[in-house]
């Protein structure tokens, strides 16, 4: 695959986001709204925009899938509320931040889990995703089969850079409203703070927090460079994107159609994968020239006051022996 430089990140997304492909039919038959909360040049979008593009070629302009990125269609509690009773379509969102409506969904970010994207995508391709998948099911929503990739997170301060766990000591960081950040941090003995993602540029503006903690995707693309001063590549946890459907609004597209719909978002997951992985191995020195400073850290030092402070013990109870069996067979043990 050829790599995706910023500059033609910037251009896709334009070209993506602004300038759909126009179907041959007259009118769509059927329209299927795509929310999210991150920014319109993201590779979420970009992905998506090229699964638009091309479902709408295969259908014949039959099915046209919009985009409304960046909060254009409220809050995540907002568009999730929407997906539920149908005023939404397509919804993609996170699973530590679906976990408020499926708590399984969050396992995929326990703190210091996946040593690598190998063993996420072995873990969420294989059982555990599968176990995951049913539990939306169970909720009436239909999941797509492959996830697509946010990254690894990292942390970034306004004050002091984070180098050891004992850093995080009164630390105010601004978390997403999520009982799995909110424990992880608190065992560092920071004060998490929870606010939506579309209010953190101003909270980070008015010091409502010290600093917050995102892949350098995030970074980037919603330019939380310019009100952070320094990044510690803390890879505490992995994060990715479920697509979920209505499934009201899904069972309702005739078989052939929804076949067209599914097997082009599990394909472009694949391609989006490696792109994400890609940039935030080569983002780095962007973020520098942009006035980000960078710390390495010992990551081991930050797993090893989680094992301490009964981290592990305390989500395996919460997520249950099945759950968290099927994801020490990738992770191995934890805790």
């Amino acid at each position: 695959m050829t790599p995706v430089s910023r500059r033609r990140l910037i251009v896709l997304g334009a070209a993506g986001i602004a300038a759909p492909w126009v179907a041959r039919a007259a009118e769509p038959e059927i329209r299927l709204k795509f929310g999210n909360i991150v920014s319109g040049d993201h590779p979420l979008n970009l992905a998506m925009g090229r699964v638009r593009d091309r479902v709408a070629r295969e259908t014949d302009g039959r099915v046209a899938i919009e985009l409304f990125p960046k909060n254009q269609l409220g809050s995540d509690a907002d568009m999730l509320s929407q997906l539920r009773s149908g005023a939404l379509e397509l919804f993609a969102q996170t699973g530590v931040l679906m976990s408020t409506l499926v708590p399984v969904a969050s396992i995929s970010g326990v703190g210091f889990a996946f040593p690598s994207y190998d063993k996420v995508w072995e873990a969420l391709d294989g059982p555990l995703g599968r176990h995951i998948r049913g539990a939306f099911e169970k909720a009436n929503l239909v999941c797509m089969e492959k996830s697509y990739n946010h990254g690894y997170r990292q942390t970034t301060s306004s004050t002091r850079p984070i180098r050891t766990p004992d850093d995080f000591n009164g630390f105010k960081i601004r978390v997403p409203p999520s009982p799995l950040w909110t424990s992880m941090f608190k065992a560092f003995g920071a004060a998490p703070v929870s606010i939506p993602w579309g209010e953190t540029y101003s909270a980070m503006q008015t010091r409502i927090a010290d600093g917050l903690e995102q892949p350098l995707i995030g970074l980037l693309v919603d330019k939380m460079y310019e009100v952070q001063k320094s990044c510690s590549l803390t890879n505490h946890m992995w994060d990715g994107f479920w697509v979920l459907a209505n499934r009201r609004a899904w069972e309702r597209i005739p078989p052939n159609l929804r076949e067209i719909v599914e097997r082009n978002i599990n394909q472009e997951a694949l391609v989006q994968r490696r792109e994400v992985e890609h940039l935030n191995a080569t983002l780095q020195g962007e973020l520098q020239s942009r006035g980000l400073e960078f710390f390495k850290v010992n990551n081991l030092d930050f797993r090893q006051r989680l094992v301490g402070a009964g981290f592990y013990q305390e989500w395996q109870k919460r997520y249950g022996d099945e759950a968290w069996s099927l994801l020490e067979a990738t992770t191995g043990k934890l805790g």
